[in-house]
Order: structure tokens, then sequence, then C-alpha cells
């Protein structure tokens, strides 16, 4: 992903309207890409800033000059073209019939039964094709693709090259390389939610335990797969189990920090907020994390975490 389309992806993903297909690709461009990574969190202050600032309502002066200037707008509209007229006159008919139920029921009744016939007489004179040979066997899997077709000249004999999807299964510890590959892609390409869950919960028992998720290289992308599912998985559960997994990196990986303080913000559940600032009592002396728990505790509409970042800012009142 270019720097370009990166940073155009970041505003599609301010307002929610990102595709989950882009998010992964956005999120790795972003740990790479200083650039873009400050764009980011420019857009982020930017809209902290803004959330603070008083809205003011527009004075009563304001309002009735900006009907008299329509008003005098729609005075000066041109007159109507022929199609804009016919429309109006369809859309008056349309009316005309919604209140006439009787004459909307004999016209639907005509058009079902003038349908009708149509397609009877068009199934009735389709020339009909020979049966085609269906060659399946289950034991191979499902047909993936259709690769190639060819016809013998003067003839209907036609062959059709195809790929198979078959399924497989492997089998190993939660330490091997190519297990760990696996999960990380069942939290992409998961056929079903419980297994998209299941491989965030191994991936984050994993990396809570300590077992290889502080390394470099496949290691670090263990970690990079809880940092996407915290940040943009929609079930709550999963991102509290990306949480969990996180937990052991809040004090050593300032992406993970910067990560548990964007869900303090700006997460929609409760209780993953609540989890994520109870990870914070390692690094509750961090300025930045001061920052964030002093605006929560203050303007959160939320009761219960303005009270737990109330309590974990007393404890650094303890410490000081």
């Amino acid at each position: 992903m270019t720097c370009e389309s990166a940073q155009q992806n970041v505003i599609l993903l301010h307002y929610g309207e990102l595709p989950d297909e882009l998010q992964f690709p956005l999120e790795q461009h972003l740990d790479g890409c200083d650039g873009c990574r400050r764009e980011w969190k420019a857009l982020l202050a930017l809209e902290e800033h803004l959330a603070v600032q008083p809205v003011t309502d527009p004075s009563p002066n304001f309002l009735a000059a900006s009907r008299m200037r329509l008003d005098e707008a729609l005075d000066n509209m041109p007159a109507r073209s022929f199609s804009q007229r016919l429309m109006g006159s369809t859309f008056r008919w349309l009316g005309f019939l919604k209140g006439s139920p009787a004459l909307a029921t004999l016209l639907l009744g005509v058009g079902f039964l003038g349908g009708n016939f149509l397609t009877r007489y068009q199934a009735a004179h389709t020339p009909k094709l020979p049966t085609p040979v269906i060659l399946q066997n289950s034991s191979q899997g499902a047909v993936a693709s259709v690769s190639g077709i060819t016809q013998t000249p003067n003839s209907e004999i036609v062959e059709v090259k195809y790929n198979r999807l078959v399924p497989e299964s492997v089998q190993g510890s939660l330490d091997d390389p190519q297990i760990r590959q696996l999960l990380m892609l069942g939290t992409q390409l998961a056929t079903t939610n419980a297994v998209h869950a299941d491989s965030v919960a191994l991936l984050a028992s994993e990396c809570a335990a300590g077992h290889r998720c502080d390394g470099d290289g496949a290691t670090t992308d263990v970690r990079n797969t809880l940092l996407v599912s915290l940040r943009y998985d929609k079930n709550a559960k999963v991102r509290e189990t990306a949480l969990d997994g996180l937990q052991p990196y809040v004090g050593q990986d300032q992406r993970v920090r910067d990560a548990v303080l964007e869900t303090i913000m700006h997460d929609g559940s409760a209780d993953v907020r609540q989890r994520a600032i109870t990870m914070l009592q390692p690094v509750q002396a961090d300025s930045s994390v001061r920052q964030v728990l002093r605006t929560v505790s203050t303007e959160d509409a939320n009761p219960a975490i303005r009270n737990a970042s109330f309590q974990v800012l007393q404890g650094v009142a303890d410490i000081q």
C-alpha cells in the first residue's frame, strides 16, 4: 500500500467507512511508515481537540436571513424543462394511483398476467440444451475454479479444465511456526465467527503466557495480529481477548500502549474500556497515560469509566 492510498484510507477509517479487507494492509503500512502514522495520530488529536470545543447555536437573525436568501433563490430559478415536467407528472400519476386502490389493483393484475404469459411463451420456444456430463468425486473436494475450455472443431465435444478445492488439516504445537501462521490467517479468513474467535484466543493465550511473542519476524506478526483485532474487530469479546494477550507488552512496546489508550478513548464497549484501564497500572506514571486518564475521569459520559480512571490516577498520586 502506497502512502497516498494509505492517507486516503485513514480518512475512511476515521469515519468508519473503510472496507474490512483494507484494514489489515493499512495497519501494516502504519506500523512501518512514520509519516502516515503521524498523520493518523494528528487526525485523532484533532478529533479530541474539536470534541472539547463548545458548539454555538446560530443566532435567530442569521436563520431569518438564510431563509430569506433561500426564498429569493427559489423565486429566481429558471422554468422547468420538459423532462422535469414529465417527471413531475409521473409522480402525480403515482400519487393518484396511491389514492385509488381499485385502479392500482387492476393494473397490477394486468401486469402479472401479461408477465406470466410472456414467461410461458419464452419457455415454450427456448431450444433445449443437451444434458451435460457431470463428473464429481466428493473425496477430492469441491470445484474451486475453471481454468480452460476447448471445443473440438465441428462437434459438440467440449473439454473443460478445472481445479479442485481440497480441505486439509494440520496438527502441531502452538509454538510451531506453521500453526501460528495458520492461526493468524484464521483471524482474517475464518469461515465462522467461532473459528475467528478461537484463533484470537489461542494467539492471546500464548502471548499472555510469554511464549515467543516478543521477538522478531513471525513472533512480532502475532502481536501485530492482536493489535489489529483490538482496533478493528467488531466483536467486543474478541477485542477484550486481544487485550489480555497484549498485557505483558504494555510497558515495553509503545505501539501496544498507544493502542490501549485509543481503546480507552474510543472503544464502544464499556467492559473493554475498563479492562484497558486496569492494564495501564504498570505504566500509570507515563505522561501520556496520565493525560488520557485525566480526560476520561472528568469528561467521560460513563460513571464507571470515570471512577475507574480516577482510581488509577489516585494510585499515581500515592506513588508520587
